[in-house]
């Protein structure tokens, strides 16, 4: 691919002989792909923590190029480099503290005037930088036409058309930015301007705090960023600056409080001529895919539809196809280990037979044959994000939202929690009112994660045969029932009814990405293993250890008499003493519910749990059981979550108070109806 107005130069002798790691940094606005293309550069290479002193999530991968070792950093997604969220803090401190190599800044090529604002930011900083001008395939579809060569000369920087998706234009990409970090190919950016009748105060501000601007930062974006009123910025510099001269400062501002318009402006009127010179945009008139769809994505009763009909889908691939594996596993692998086990230890001591067969094997080995099902359910919500289907499924739940004082916004993270209730509780960071985050942090734990729906999908099959699907259903209204109902009280009694409004970006679908999907359900498949292997394994052993001590016998164990202990409270909802220990043990990880049977039960005669279970308790404890285990207190890690992001043991008590009654009222309430419906 040519590149006009960008000189090329021959490698210099010094980086033949000198090997070092590049830095690159991968910026751009949600939804634009950037974590396809961070999957596609580093594949497995990539480990995933949090930002210094943040809760943001910080994405850091390696690949090779030519010889040549690249460290890729996945920047937030950010709209622009305001500090408006923490998000953006982090992006543009990365960039000028860090100062990369190379900064690839992804844009979306069928919106490609609202993406290149962050373009026209990054392209004022001191940094090479190169465009990905992905989508270009959902851009021709929606009608849109853009000339790559003709936007880079306006632009000044590289720009690759790139469909990130199907792996076109990353190679393309890969030897622009080893070109340009190898300082092979020099550009000549071409920044917007501020509105003209502004300049000679964004130069008054320059000569003003000139000396005063700590490193590495430039002095003009310093001026821009206190004409823009930026709070991080303007506090740094009036805690920086001598008095007299901060109070200068401070009268051109308050003379020039229009300002913030005046930069704004210059940024669109530059977007708006490398969108004349380089884009043709549809006739007048003509529907696009993305509007054709949304008549019934977003309607209000059929966009309802659509969704319950997603989510019933997931439901039915999970006992479709998860079912039959998970009892596959159970029967031939986890029963056959454990006969092999007691066979292979025959001759040592019973206590080391029992623990492999029954602590390790058993409560595991239980865990694990709930991959299949997470699996396809990790699978579904890759594609609905992928495709863009999320957004929408926000937008038709607003109506739902509002009854609880929230708005659309909630419904992300909230929709997050029937993966895992963790980034749930993370995930309402992108609520902007305080009042309505604090709500959503609090409704999340009642949102049925993978691991109380892996509980269902083990027990339902077990106890309610072809009704199982309508059992779980039931189980999924039910919690979404309290959790309706919840939230109303709490924004009612706590909040008073107040209500926030919505405001949000439908993204234009596209096809998914199979590498990004399936290495997204491989990272949270590994993520479950590693837990089964770790924590849920140290919890079966305690167990194991605590069902067997002081006699051998579970009966008499102290696991028994901790479980007999509860066993009053369970009797009201028709529990015995085990499920109220493996309720009590699910605190730790959901998962460790059904462990702690496992090794409470064993898996002696080949018998799997589900079986064991069916013949030992009715279908109204079973009922009982499935309820409690819905609304229980949620796991040790959602509560630490809770903690982290309300700050306030306040709240994180009252969670749990809240819900530790809730569901042992849901408890007794489904216990007793069933037994007045005759289930036993």
């Amino acid at each position: 691919m040519k590149h006009p107005h960008i000189v090329q130069h021959p490698p210099p002798v010094e980086w033949i002989a000198k090997e070092r790691v590049i830095l690159v940094a991968l910026a751009g606005q949600p939804n634009v792909g950037k974590s396809t293309l961070f999957n596609l550069f580093t594949g497995l290479n990539q480990h995933v923590g949090n930002w210094p002193g943040k809760t943001v999530e910080r994405k850091e991968g390696t690949f090779t190029f030519n010889g040549t070792t690249y460290r890729l950093v996945d920047l937030p997604g950010t709209y622009s480099l305001t500090a408006n969220s923490a998000e953006e803090v982090i992006a543009r401190e990365f960039i000028i503290r860090e100062h990369p190599d190379v900064v690839i800044v992804l844009v979306d090529a069928a919106i490609l005037e609202r993406s290149l604002y962050l373009v026209a930011e990054l392209i004022s900083l001191p940094v090479p930088l190169v465009v990905g001008l992905n989508m270009i395939d959902v851009a021709r579809q929606e009608g849109v036409e853009i000339e790559p060569e003709v936007l880079e000369a306006a632009l000044g920087v590289p720009v690759v058309p790139m469909v990130a998706t199907k792996n076109i234009g990353v190679q393309d990409m890969l030897r622009v930015v080893d070109q340009v970090a190898q300082e092979r190919l020099h550009c000549t950016p071409k920044p917007p301007q501020i509105r003209a009748d502004h300049q000679q105060v964004l130069d008054q501000i320059v000569a003003l705090i000139d000396g005063h601007v700590p490193a590495p930062y430039p002095n003009e974006w310093i001026a821009l960023k206190l004409l823009e009123g930026d709070r991080e910025i303007t506090r740094a510099m009036q805690q920086g600056m001598p008095e007299e001269r901060w109070e200068a400062v401070y009268d051109v501002l308050r003379a020039h409080d229009d300002a913030l318009v005046a930069v704004a402006s210059g940024r669109y009127e530059w977007i708006g001529r490398m969108v004349r010179a380089a884009v043709t945009h549809p006739r007048a008139g003509q529907i696009s895919m993305t509007e054709r769809l949304d008549r019934w994505a977003t309607h209000p009763f059929w966009g309802l539809l659509i969704l319950a009909g997603i989510l019933g889908l997931a439901f039915w691939l999970t006992y479709t196809v998860g079912s039959p594996l998970q009892d596959l596993l159970d029967t031939h692998v986890v029963g056959g280990l454990a006969a092999w086990a007691r066979t292979a230890l025959a001759g040592g001591p019973p206590w080391l037979v029992g623990l492999v067969a029954d602590g390790v094997i058993g409560g595991v080995g239980a865990m694990l044959t709930f991959l299949p099902i997470l699996v396809i359910f990790f699978a579904v919500m890759a594609v609905l994000e992928d495709v863009g289907y999320m957004a929408r499924a926000a937008y038709v739940m607003d109506g739902f939202m509002h009854l609880m004082g929230l708005h659309g916004k909630s419904f992300l993270p909230l929709f997050l929690g029937f993966g895992c209730n963790v980034p749930a509780v993370l995930g309402a960071r992108v609520i902007d009112s305080p009042r309505a985050r604090l709500l959503t942090i609090l409704l999340a734990p009642l949102i049925p994660c993978t691991a109380r729906l892996s509980i269902i999908a083990f027990l339902a099959p077990a106890f309610f045969g072809a009704a199982a699907p309508f059992v779980s259903w039931g189980m999924v209204i039910l919690a979404l029932s309290v959790l309706a109902i919840s939230g109303i009280l709490i924004n009612r009694i706590a909040f008073r009814g107040q209500r926030a409004a919505f405001i949000m970006e439908l993204p234009l679908y596209h096809l998914p990405n199979g590498r990004t999907i399936g290495m997204l359900v491989w990272q949270r498949s590994i993520s479950f293993v590693k837990k089964a292997g770790t924590l849920i394994l140290v919890v079966s052993v305690v167990v194991w250890v605590f069902s067997t001590l002081p006699g051998g016998s579970v009966e008499d164990s102290y696991l028994a008499t901790v479980g007999r202990w509860l066993e009053p409270l369970g009797q009201l909802m028709g529990l015995d003493w085990r499920l109220m220990v493996a309720l009590l043990a699910s605190f730790i990880a959901k998962e460790n519910a059904i462990a702690t049977l496992g090794v409470i039960f064993g898996t002696e005669n080949g018998t799997g749990l589900a079986e064991t279970l069916a013949a030992t308790f009715p279908p109204s404890t079973a009922l009982a059981f499935l309820a409690v285990q819905m609304l229980f207190i949620p796991c040790a890690a959602t509560v630490a979550a809770i903690r982290q992001e309300t700050n306030s043991w306040r709240w994180t008590f009252f969670s749990l108070a809240f819900l530790f009654v809730v569901s042992l009222l849901a408890g007794m309430a489904v216990y007793h109806l069933a037994q007045l419906g005759g289930l036993g």
